[in-house]
């Protein structure tokens, strides 16, 4: 049997969304299947992902760095492990996983987004909107960049025209995105505009109720709202 025919099943399971199947079955296979042990490490990577048990991804998705020959796989998992590493406060690795996919010439939108928000992290916010600024070169209508660049521009009381303009779209694309309306929210009341705000940021803790630096923003802004 043909090592895709060996794999078929787990991936029409992945493919269906039906990860915990999915990864029970590559888990299962025995050591003499046939099938190649990088492309089985790379199936658990993305199981293990999906799950959210990212330590147990950490390690397969490792696996296909380390000694994958398809160059499209291993530039993946260096993103999700990006991903995972940022995830999990290791923004050094996080940011060694994004350069060296910046170095093997894979440069999208998102590996510049993702870069900024490491910068942002790390209190570096020159450097932080220079990387969304070369991501939003590259694709103008990237959701994380103009929801990214807006907020940190409005954080630092810089540029709030833009700002606006830049979470406006983000909103656009991403209406029922909880960040993208936290920040929009956050940009009005920078702007002074109360009202604005609040609507904006009570969407979005309908969407993500959980989210602390949600209710910190509300929090904020009722109380600036009572002293007016």
């Amino acid at each position: 049997m043909s090592e895709s025919n060996v794999l078929s099943e787990g991936i029409i399971l992945y493919n269906q969304k039906k990860y915990t199947d999915a990864l029970a079955f590559f888990l299962a296979l025995p050591a003499m299947s046939g099938a190649d042990s990088v492309d089985i490490a790379y199936y658990l990577g993305l199981c293990f992902t999906k799950l959210k048990r990212y330590e147990d991804a950490l390690l397969y998705l490792e696996q296909v760095v380390t000694g994958g020959q398809q160059l499209d796989r291993v530039q993946q998992c260096r993103f999700i492990l990006a991903v995972i590493y940022t995830l999990s406060g290791r923004k050094r690795l996080a940011n060694f996983e994004l350069s060296k996919l910046l170095e093997s010439g894979y440069k999208p939108a998102s590996v510049y987004a993702s870069l900024a928000y490491i910068a942002w992290e790390q209190q570096e916010t020159d450097k932080c909107l220079e990387y969304y600024e070369k991501s939003l070169e590259i694709d103008g209508n990237n959701v994380t960049a103009l929801n990214g660049i807006g907020y940190v521009l409005a954080s630092e009381n810089r540029d709030l025209t833009r700002a606006l303009s830049c979470c406006k779209r983000a909103v656009e694309f991403a209406p029922d995105s909880a960040a993208c309306l936290d920040s929009l929210g956050w940009v009005y009341f920078k702007l002074g505009l109360m009202k604005d705000s609040l609507k904006y940021l009570q969407m979005a803790e309908e969407i993500d109720g959980e989210n602390e630096e949600i209710a910190s923003h509300i929090r904020t802004v009722s109380l600036e709202g009572e002293k007016r």
